[in-house]
């Protein structure tokens, strides 16, 4: 398989982040790669949650979702959309953080709703609270992408290695996690973290990343880490998007999946035990 992981430098306006998200969709499938993956927070990244409920849109008439499923059926590949902030029916009018994959016809072949909620000190100026505009996943998912088997999850979900567990116990070969990862944090602990699930599971990890600073018209913006990295199940790097935007091709030898569970099968090796 050949994968093509989207880096992006988005705004607030999903309008205006749309025509640069598939010019590198395109780019990518132009290299060969039959699987894109965009970042988390695909459509917008801002911080006031009354902008947030002016440009997000319910699912069924989101216009960022909408174009990426024509340009996944005008280009016949698998396109993986990192998250979208989108509308729900919630009571609390709070809004889902949305992995979404598409399928080369242009049809929605999986949903996965970010489990964790990034609700953090990195400093004392900056301060996160995703929760109190997001709410929770409750559901790991699983898909198939031609046959191949993929845990779909979202940044904050890798510090919470019993998630990227269950899904390769059920049968995934790549754990996907995109990311609008802290500058800060992502500089001490994105790539070790990324490797770890790597090891621990056995799978290729793909992990397209928001890069750069952000600017938002209601808001001072942030900085997010970049460098996309795609991982082989024996945790080396097999690809780093540095720091600007773009696209990173790699090519997966799916065989790598099986040869690393067969050198170190921990997945078969959990005991049960009493807690202290």
């Amino acid at each position: 398989m050949r994968a093509g992981l989207v880096q992006l430098t988005v705004t607030d306006d999903p309008a205006a982040n749309l025509p640069q998200t598939m010019e590198f969709v395109r780019d990518a499938a132009g290299k060969g790669a039959s699987f894109v993956l965009t970042p988390e927070c695909t459509n917008a990244l801002s911080s006031s949650r009354d902008h947030q409920r002016a440009v997000f849109y319910q699912e069924s008439d989101d216009p960022t979702l909408a174009a990426l499923r024509r340009q996944a059926a005008d280009l016949g590949i698998w396109l993986l959309v990192g998250s979208l902030g989108v509308l729900t029916h919630d009571p609390d009018g709070r809004f889902a953080n949305r992995s979404i994959l598409i399928g080369p016809s242009g049809d929605i072949q999986a949903r996965y709703d970010k489990i964790h909620m990034f609700d953090v000190n990195v400093s004392e100026t900056e301060i996160y609270r995703e929760s109190s505009g997001y709410r929770p996943g409750a559901k790991a998912v699983l898909a198939d992408v031609d046959g191949v088997r993929l845990g779909m999850t979202v940044c904050y979900d890798v510090r919470f290695p019993y998630l990227y567990r269950v899904l390769a116990k059920a049968g995934a070969d790549i754990l996907s996690v995109p990311a609008a990862f802290n500058h800060v944090t992502g500089a001490a602990h994105w790539e070790t973290l990324l490797r770890a699930r790597a090891i621990e599971t056995g799978c290729f990890v793909l992990a397209p990343a928001q890069t750069g600073f952000h600017p938002e018209s209601h808001g001072k913006g942030r900085r997010t880490h970049g460098h996309s990295l795609a991982i082989a199940p024996w945790g080396e790097v097999l690809a780093d998007g540095g720091t600007e935007s773009g696209v990173t091709i790699v090519d997966l030898d799916l065989s790598r999946v099986a040869d690393a569970r067969r050198r170190v099968p921990s997945l078969k090796h959990d005991r049960s035990f009493e807690g202290p």
